[in-house]
Order: structure tokens, then sequence, then C-alpha cells
């Protein structure tokens, strides 16, 4: 039986094949919204075992495995590595259909030289195959980077955090990769949940004076902003549930924030009028340093409270929301266009309804400071798969520029997830390729190569302002 993972593993015509091939499966990759560590990258974390590489933090393969009947104590808990190694082989050959299936093997494939489905028969054999190839020097946290042809990461980090491994790898010049933070504000915007006040105090200590009111807060905020952009943070992001829009007078917010450290309860109608002024203040304030604004949407998150008491968050217990976007998210770009302070905007919804609400209010705000000035982001977490990526990219052709797309980033939290770029090249230039081949748009391949080269590299190298 050959092995499905062949050279044009999901190209189906032949202008798909010529653009992959050709065009783009030597780009080089820039990810500009990860959850990698840096830590691990100042440290070039060295690897024990293909468990800890492949399966630690990584709640796809988490749910997959509780879907299959596994006991938690081989997933999150305190079993042998071997053994959750060998509950995810014997899971694996059951997720026919799910991108896990394709992510695995690609993974086995280019970084292990894997060449047979992984199973419980194969589980062994590749079990010794990976951890012997861990122990070399290209099997390293930079190792992997580098053979992935990175050239840019941004991480995502929390306004207090100090950025020292940011800072240690910008220093270290036998390592040419640019690793970048993202300043991610949710615990300063979320005032309505468990832990604001903590966060507060840790923000309090790191710019050394006491935040009371609103203009203590935003001092403090524009501080930690500046210190971000001298690291060489070009890039915001803000994890929203529903899009909050409820306009308030600075008095307003100032007496709500008040209120909330002097231990006082605030009223929903509160708790948005702070929301959404944080959310214009940011975005004037991105728009003064020229950066780009991410604004993740309508995750519903933690929905098993057994299991969030139990592990705590970001263990694969999140799920698509649905909330209505389009009106609230309408005014909070028209609020900072309004005074010309919206900045470069990136928009992506966990749930594939908001699709042509998003490409279609895009268009709405664009204009000449940048092609695709408000992008429709790639598709996100559980979109980003075959289906959800073709219909993404379908939607945001039907209504905007799919040509001026900034493409796929891995949104992951393993050095190992730089496959899913192939998985993403394959499936856009098998897309265009049947465009192409439906006599849908002229056979013009050197137009062609410089659409495919621009979505996967050229067009998020001149969409942020980051010198490399």
């Amino acid at each position: 039986m050959k092995y499905f993972l062949r050279e044009d593993f999901m190209l189906h015509n032949e202008t798909g094949k010529k653009l992959y091939h050709e065009y783009a499966k030597n780009m080089p990759i820039y990810d500009y919204h990860c959850h990698l560590s840096a830590k691990e990258i100042a440290e070039n974390k060295k690897y024990e075992n293909i468990s800890e590489a492949w399966l630690g933090g990584d709640h796809y393969k988490w749910r997959g495995m509780r879907s299959n009947g596994v006991d938690e104590k081989y997933i999150t808990g305190n079993a042998p590595d071997k053994d959750k190694f060998m509950k995810w082989a014997s899971t694996i050959k059951y997720c026919i259909g799910n991108p896990l299936y394709h992510w695995t093997h690609l993974e086995l494939t280019r970084y292990f030289g894997v060449e047979k489905p992984l199973n419980d028969k194969t589980a062994d054999e590749i079990w010794k195959t990976c951890n012997s190839k861990l122990q070399e020097d290209d099997f390293t946290a930079r190792g992997l980077i580098k053979q992935s042809n990175v050239k840019v990461i941004c991480t995502t980090d929390d306004p207090i955090d100090d950025l020292k491994y940011h800072k240690a790898i910008k220093e270290d010049k036998t390592f040419d990769v640019v690793v970048l933070p993202t300043f991610r504000p949710d615990k300063g915007v979320n005032i309505d949940k468990e832990g604001f006040e903590d966060w507060l105090s840790k923000l309090e200590e790191v710019v050394a004076f006491k935040i009371k009111d609103l203009n203590s807060l935003e001092k403090a905020l524009e501080e930690r902003v500046e210190y971000f952009h001298n690291v060489g943070c070009r890039i915001s992001d803000h994890g929203l549930e529903g899009v909050p829009f409820l306009d308030a007078t600075n008095e307003e917010v100032d007496s709500i924030i008040k209120k909330k450290v002097s231990g006082e309860n605030i009223s929903q109608e509160e708790i948005l009028k702070y929301k959404t002024h944080m959310l214009i203040f940011f975005g004037r304030l991105y728009a003064k340093n020229n950066w780009a604004m991410q604004i993740h949407m309508s995750a519903t998150r933690n929905n098993n409270t057994r299991m969030m008491n139990l592990l705590g968050p970001d263990t694969g217990f999140d799920a698509i929301g649905d909330y209505s976007v389009a009106e609230n998210l309408s005014k909070l770009l028209d609020a900072l266009d309004k005074t010309k302070q919206l900045p470069k905007t990136i928009l992506y919804s966990l749930n594939p309804n908001d699709n042509y609400v998003i490409g279609s209010l895009i268009g709405c705000f664009q204009n000449s400071e940048a092609k695709g000035k408000i992008q429709f982001g790639a598709g996100w977490w559980f979109n980003d798969q075959k289906d959800g990526m073709i219909r993404q990219m379908t939607d945001l052709a039907s209504l905007g520029l799919l040509s001026n797309f900034i493409g796929m980033l891995t949104d992951s939290r393993s050095f190992l997830s730089y496959t899913r770029h192939e998985y993403f090249r394959r499936i856009l230039c098998n897309m265009i390729g049947e465009w192409i081949e439906n006599k849908e748009y002229p056979n013009d391949i050197e137009t062609l190569g410089e659409i495919v080269q621009n979505i996967c590299f050229n067009n998020a190298k001149n969409y942020f302002d980051i010198q490399f």
C-alpha cells in the first residue's frame, strides 16, 4: 500500500501542481500570530521525547483523544510519556476527515522522515525514530524553526511581561530569525473577569505607580505599549467573545474604574461601556504607533465547568460562539475611523457564519494607507482545516481581494506545527488551479505565481512594519 502523503498530496489539477511546486513550496514563513514560548526559543529547548514536543499543550489532539474515550491521565495526567504517545497512536487512525490526520503525518514525514501511517502496529518503531531524531542539533526549538524556513515569529504576550527572552533572542547574533512580542491586553479589558484586580496590581508594580482612575490606567498602558514598541512589537491582539459597543464619556469610564478598584459591583452596562472605551483607546494608540490590531472573536470558552475547575483554561473545552457581531463591529471600526485613527486591522471569527459579515464589512474601511488595510484573517482554530480554509478564502475572494490576503499563521504552541503552512499552500494552489481549469480566470501563470507567493509570504512582509 502506497503512503498517502505523495508529492502531489491535495493537488488535483495540473495548474495547482505547478503553482505549488514552482511558486509556493519554497517560500519562507511569516508567522505573525502564534503562542510559541519565547523562553523556549531563547534557551533553545531540547525535547526528551516526541510526546513532550508533540502532545504537551496541544488541545487539538487532547480533544481527539477524549472523543476516542481515552482516560484523562493519558492526556493531561501523569501517565508516562510513551503511554501517552501510544494512546495518541491508537486514536489517530480513527481521525479520518479530521485535519489532525493530515497534520500528524505531515509532521512525522517532514521532520522525522516517517513514511508510514501512525497506528498501534507502527507506534513503537515511530516512537524510537522520532526520539532518536530529537537528540540531533537540528531538532531543538531553534533547529525546528530553521528547518521550517521561518523568517519572523510574533508570540503572544501580556502587557506586564518584561520581555526578557525576546531581548535575549534579539541580542543573540547566532540566531537570525526575528522573534517579536505581540501585545495582548485582554486581562486589562475584561473588567468583569476573575483576576482583573490581581492583574491591575501587577501592572502597578511594573509601572511603579498607583492605578486609581482612568487617567492613571491609560498612562500605565501607554507606557507598556511604548515598552513593547521599543522591543520591536508592531502587532496587538484582542480575544473577544461578542464585540462590545456602548458609548460612554471619559467621566463615566473614570467612575466605573474607581468603583471597581474600590471593590464596588459594576453593572453589565458599565462593563460594556468600559470595554468599548478600552478598545477604542487601544485602537487609537496602535494607529499612533503604526501597529496592526488583531481581533479574535466569537469563541465561547471553558464550557465544561468541572474540567475547567480540574485543569484550568486552554485545555480543550472551548467552542464556537454564536454572538451577533455585525452591528457592534461596524460601530467599533467606525468610531476609530471617524477621527482617522483606525489602525491596520485583522478580523477573525471562530464562527464561519460571520464570514460574509466580515468579508463585506472590511470593504467599508479600506483606503490607500495599505493594500488590504482591513484584513479578513485566516481560518482560525476550528476553521484552520481544509473546509474552513477554502470557505474563508472563497468568501474573501467573493467579497474583496484574495490577492491582498496576508495568508496563513500557526496559532500554535508547537514548534512542529509549521507544516500547517504547507497544508494551507497546497489547499490555496489547488483552489486557484480549479478556477483556472474551469476557465474562470486566464491561465496567466506569471500573475498567478505572483498572487500565490504574495499570499504565502510577501503580503505579510509588506503589511507589518517589521524590519528584518
